[in-house]
């Protein structure tokens, strides 16, 4: 049979005109957002660029959604039940000073995230931690600072930390246990430097040392109950090494039968609008990597020797560039070949997975958890891009540094 035919020009001018389009806040002569511009990308590959719908569809990967859509159900179920007003609050009474509490804000954003999708955490712990600087008078940059590039640090443990991690995980056909085994160590290194670095970082914004309260959260704990219990049901599903995406969407679904309620409040809870952001993009970038152009500029590349930790700290460079350039996700799925054709096993993947995630912590628009982050709480603070820049570069050196000589 062969080969799919696009016209590369096209597609590469609906590829440049998607990222700009996504990359931008909002433009105001263009005012789709991001979601929308990814689905119009998606939709210009085939009726323009020539992009044969079958593999249009094809290009989807469903399991990723799958997991993705289980996830943020489970997370919306916790969050209604008030799980993260309570873990906050269990913060600020076992750490009640403000570096205290930015070292614990960062610690639990990025532990929660290698279990429940970053992009998930971040859009619930966000009005929490903004809830809490305004009522305990603590400056917002700190903290929000310290939830999303946690939460980028921390998804990379396991396979359902974000969705790179959840596409490389199939492309490469990687076991959610030894995956856990080799990334979680990456990680918790990673997250405490990371910490480490928020508190020298902004330690005149937090002030002098001072005692904090806060009043205890409204908590259902019957409803706690069910969801920290589905939870542990589902890692048991995923140690087991039954299919990711349907083992979150069985928790999801098992949640919502628990509840015995109308589940149309937790719907509106889960944002719908990253996964139509996340389909539209598979396409766009498999219309891209019709074109060929990618294997071009892959060729260019110095052959990266994973056994040498020059030939390592090439390819994470590489892909951290690219990540920023195209973002995190696009460059997995244009790169995804290239990294099986190394021949290198499991190590090509990890190491992927560590310069794509660690990368998203460079700037504000590296990846959609930053951006969760800074939409979540620009209504008190414009969290701004050199703003975030000036920690971002340095929190991705230092972790990237750290992946390449662990890995």
């Amino acid at each position: 049979m062969a080969e799919p035919t696009i016209h590369a020009g096209a597609a590469a001018a609906i590829f440049a005109g998607t990222y700009v389009l996504v990359s931008a806040r909002r433009l105001h002569f263009v005012p789709l957002g991001r979601p929308v511009a990814a689905l119009a990308g998606a939709v210009l590959m085939v009726l323009v660029a020539g992009m044969p719908r079958e593999e249009a569809y094809r290009a989807v990967d469903h399991d990723t959604l799958a997991l993705l859509l289980g996830m943020m159900g489970i997370v919306a179920y916790l969050a209604e039940a008030g799980f993260f007003g309570m873990a906050e609050g269990f913060l600020v009474r076992r750490f009640p000073t403000p570096a205290a509490l930015l070292a614990g804000t960062a610690v639990l954003s990025g532990v929660l995230s290698a279990l429940l999708v970053n992009d998930a955490v971040c859009l619930f712990l966000t009005p929490v931690v903004v809830l809490l600087c305004r009522r305990l008078g603590l400056p917002y940059a700190p903290f929000l600072m310290a939830v999303a590039t946690s939460a980028n640090i921390g998804s990379v443990a396991t396979l359902v930390g974000n969705p790179q991690c959840m596409i490389l995980g199939n492309l490469g056909s990687l076991e959610f246990r030894s995956y856990a085994a080799r990334m979680a160590p990456v990680a918790a290194v990673a997250l405490a430097a990371n910490t480490g670095l928020l508190l020298l970082y902004f330690r005149k914004s937090l002030g002098p040392p001072r005692h904090l309260e806060a009043p205890p959260p409204a908590v259902d704990r019957p409803g706690l109950k069910r969801g920290i219990a589905t939870v542990v049901l589902v890692f048991a599903g995923f140690l087991a090494g039954l299919p990711l995406g349907w083992c979150g969407l069985a928790g999801f679904t098992l949640l919502a039968l628990l509840s015995r309620a109308d589940p149309s409040p937790i719907l509106k809870r889960i944002d719908w609008s990253v996964l139509l952001f996340f389909a539209g993009l598979f396409v766009v970038v498999r219309g891209f990597a019709m074109t060929g152009l990618p294997d071009e500029s892959w060729a260019k590349v110095p052959e990266p020797g994973l056994s040498s930790l020059g030939g390592r700290a090439i390819l994470a460079a590489v892909l951290a560039v690219g990540s920023n350039v195209v973002s995190n996700v696009p460059i997995v799925m244009v790169a995804a070949p290239k990294i099986a054709a190394l021949g290198a096993g499991d190590a090509g993947w990890h190491l992927a997975a560590m310069a794509t995630t660690f990368a998203g912590n460079l700037t504000l628009l590296g990846s959609v958890a930053n951006i969760i982050v800074a939409e979540g709480a620009r209504e008190h603070h414009e969290l701004g891009f050199l703003e975030y820049l000036k920690f971002g570069v340095l929190s991705t050196i230092v972790s990237l540094s750290i992946g390449v000589v662990m890995l």
